[in-house]
């Protein structure tokens, strides 16, 4: 039997999470980022506003996920040598942690970022050898004065 966890009895609290991930680009993609020479547009602008889409619709993407009244959303990027990393920081006063909203949000930014540079990263059979998504993981979160 499935079920969605009772919160009914519980109060409240003030509740964050932050989620990271790691794209992993060629190089010659990372430059034409930071270039802004990708024909799609600025791949960070579109990822954040997807990131930020995504975590507001986790309960509709993960069927047994609260419809959490998310407070604050914000997606951060980082640019290394030869990946992006990218955070999503999802707050919230409720009954339930938000570690899902943020992970939905970091995974769904990364992967518009993809969309927008997969041109630069396919090989001449049309594949993409080099680009992944790798660690993707909570590496934060509380509840009230933690």
């Amino acid at each position: 039997m499935y079920r969605m966890v009772d919160i009914g009895s519980k109060k409240p609290i003030s509740r964050s999470a932050i989620a990271r991930g790691i794209l992993k680009l060629k190089k010659e993609s990372i430059r034409r980022i930071i270039d802004r020479r990708v024909s799609k547009g600025d791949p960070f602008k579109v990822a954040e506003i997807a990131g930020i889409s995504a975590a507001k619709k986790t309960w509709e993407l993960i069927p047994l996920c609260h419809q959490i009244p998310l407070e604050s959303v914000k997606v951060r990027f980082g640019v290394e040598k030869d990946h992006i990393t990218c955070e999503c920081e999802v707050k919230a006063n409720y009954k339930t942690g938000v570690e899902m909203d943020a992970l939905v949000g970091v995974s769904i930014a990364l992967l518009t970022v993809w969309d927008m540079i997969k041109e630069f990263e396919k090989d001449e059979k049309g594949q993409y050898p080099e680009i992944r998504i790798e660690s993707i993981e909570v590496v934060e979160k509380r509840k009230g004065g933690e």
